[in-house]
């Protein structure tokens, strides 16, 4: 099943389950690089930080991403990641 989010500068993964969540992320960060974001925040929830090493895992193998660290407490501390985005590189998309 195909769903449709709205790309923001955020994304909630609480309605998502674990198996889900790589599929979209790597949609999901693919579009906000194509838009322009180059911060982005992925609320993942606080709980058991199942959910929170899976998108860890996932950051530190993803090419698209800069860096990434914990969000500020006003903004999810620890139940929230930051993510810095690469900027597109719009010259490998050239054919020479």
């Amino acid at each position: 099943m195909i769903v449709k989010i709205p790309i923001e500068d955020w994304i909630d993964l609480h309605t998502f389950s674990p198996k889900e969540i790589l599929s979209l992320l790597e949609e999901y960060l693919l579009e906000c690089q194509r838009k322009g974001f180059r911060e982005v925040r992925i609320i993942h929830g606080k709980g058991k930080g199942v959910q929170m090493k899976i998108v860890h895992s996932f950051l530190k193998k993803n090419p698209l991403v800069e860096s990434f660290r914990l969000a500020p407490p006003e903004a999810g501390s620890w139940g929230a990641t930051i993510v810095s985005l690469k900027k597109e590189d719009r010259t490998s998309n050239r054919s020479d």
